[in-house]
């Protein structure tokens, strides 16, 4: 038994005049720190085509079984990458993503990375669970939505080295579509502060 009552209630009346704490969400949304491992991004390179191979390496490191992906070969006809295979389906159950970044840097091609997005909360299970055309980041200025040929004279080591740098002569330019992430946004390339 403590010895006085009083002293209990010291603590209490202490915090009383403190600053609250609370955050005013959603109305006020308080900024991420810049490397936040938020909602996933799959990259493009400077002229459109998908960084993806499908090689699965992301969904093997997953620890918690989010990731789902289906490789397929490319042709010269239909080209979505500019290795021999692209990710024909992606996606990435959101209702069991930890949210750990393994994946990110298992990926090869650094296809895969992650953005400040986190507000993910939906009304059902099944839109959770994002697809390749809500992942894939959108078309910048200059990029040209795939399938189209690679950048003519570059090799498939070209694209991974950096040497690429804008869409392929004699090809329309395309706008991105509304399921696309917008361009720009949670920029996924080295030193550009994405996550």
């Amino acid at each position: 038994m403590p010895e006085n009552p009083v002293a209990g209630f010291g603590v209490t009346f202490k915090d009383m005049f403190k600053k609250r704490l609370t955050e005013q969400y959603p109305e006020y949304k308080k900024p991420t720190a810049p490397r936040f491992h938020g909602r996933h991004q799959l990259n493009r390179h400077p002229d459109g085509l998908e960084k993806c191979v499908g090689c699965e390496l992301c969904a093997w490191a997953c620890p918690a079984d989010a990731i789902y992906v289906e490789g397929a070969d490319n042709t010269e006809e239909e080209r979505y990458s500019p290795g021999e295979r692209y990710g024909r389906v992606y996606q990435i159950n959101y209702l069991r993503c930890i949210l750990c970044g393994l994946c990110v840097e298992a990926c090869p091609t650094r296809a895969l990375t992650m953005t400040n997005e986190y507000e993910l909360a939906d009304s059902s299970r099944e839109s959770l669970i994002y697809t390749k055309e809500q992942l894939l980041a959108g078309l910048q200025e200059g990029m040209v939505d795939s399938p189209h040929a690679i950048y003519p004279g570059m090799t498939e080591k070209d694209y991974y080295s950096g040497l690429v740098t804008e869409a392929a002569p004699g090809t329309e330019r395309q706008r991105p579509t509304g399921d696309a992430t917008p361009a720009g946004h949670g920029s996924a390339e080295p030193g550009e502060g994405g996550a």
